[in-house]
């Protein structure tokens, strides 16, 4: 059986440098598991690879679909299966990269549920949420949801979650679970302390905001989306559109995008926790690269 490894973690745990180094030493190729970086234009607030990094080691699902279409989990499992296969025919290694935790579930797991197994432990988790984190958590892994439940129905919020979590709304795709079976798996997780990792994500969204964020969200306005497209609703953009619409001075948009990838962050370590076959990796401020790449080899 052919391994697939996988990079994971929070945001800005360095999962990018990473599986780079890792696909350098095992002659790899990358699949992005990442539901911001698939977008095309969106480059900087989805924090993509650089452009000598993208050089470095040949990337799948970087900047392939236009963000105006509403990408879909299915879409993605179809895709990221058929990157994997491609990777492998050609003798190479598949290294998923990323951390967007439901589309990891399409690789892993037969999403086509026929019943809703009972979990009262997961939903009391959910209802001892607040309304808000429930809806930011619904955001991140459905963002199609959010668009027909209102924020305040909290019934319906927690039952999306639900759904998504478990794989409810993604159409089955039928040759799935036999494809899935033909790779070993092998799970690997960025693990930072935590006070550590929120300063490198205050670190990162500064030098976001240098890089330009406001002019790409500026420039993808003039290009024609709005807050309404699914791709404007990411962590970085939404905050921007309320500052370039006048609701929400810089330093203030600032320090919500900020706020906000430290939860998300809280939530991807969350999410990642419960997968069994994942192995932590501790990481800190002076090791490189390649210094985890040996650790997980």
């Amino acid at each position: 059986m052919v391994n697939v490894y996988v990079i994971t973690g929070p945001t800005a745990s360095g999962k990018t440098k990473v599986a780079i180094e890792l696909a350098k030493k095992l002659g790899g190729e990358i699949v992005s598991c990442d539901s911001m970086q698939i977008y095309k234009k969106m480059d900087i607030g989805s924090a993509k690879p650089t452009e000598d990094e993208l050089n470095e080691v040949k990337h799948h699902l970087i900047g392939v679909i236009e963000p105006t279409e509403n990408f879909t989990v299915a879409k993605y499992q179809s895709m990221a299966l058929d990157a994997i296969d491609d990777i492998v025919s050609r003798g190479k290694i598949p290294i998923v990269a990323g951390g967007t935790g439901l589309y990891l579930n399409a690789l892993l797991f037969d999403m086509d549920f026929a019943a809703r197994p009972d979990n009262s432990k997961r939903r009391n988790e959910l209802e001892a949420m607040t309304g808000e984190t429930l809806y930011e958590y619904l955001k991140e892994i459905d963002m199609e949801a959010t668009n027909r439940i209102h924020k305040n129905n909290t019934k319906k919020v927690i039952r999306a979650i639900e759904a998504a979590e478990l794989g409810n709304k993604v159409k089955p795709l039928n040759d799935c679970k036999d494809r899935c079976g033909l790779y070993n798996f092998k799970l690997y997780a960025l693990n930072w302390d935590r006070e550590k990792l929120y300063e490198r994500i205050n670190t990162r969204v500064d030098k976001l905001i240098e890089l330009g964020l406001v002019e790409e969200v500026r420039n993808l306005f003039k290009e024609g989306l709005n807050c309404e497209n699914i791709s404007m609703k990411g962590i970085g953009y939404k905050e921007i559109i309320e500052h370039i619409e006048g609701g929400l001075t810089l330093e203030e948009a600032v320090y919500l995008i900020k706020r906000n990838t430290r939860r998300f962050a809280k939530r991807q370590i969350t999410w990642f926790k419960r997968y069994e076959d994942m192995t932590w990796i501790d990481v800190d401020e002076p090791m490189s690269a390649n210094d985890i790449v040996e650790k997980i080899l």
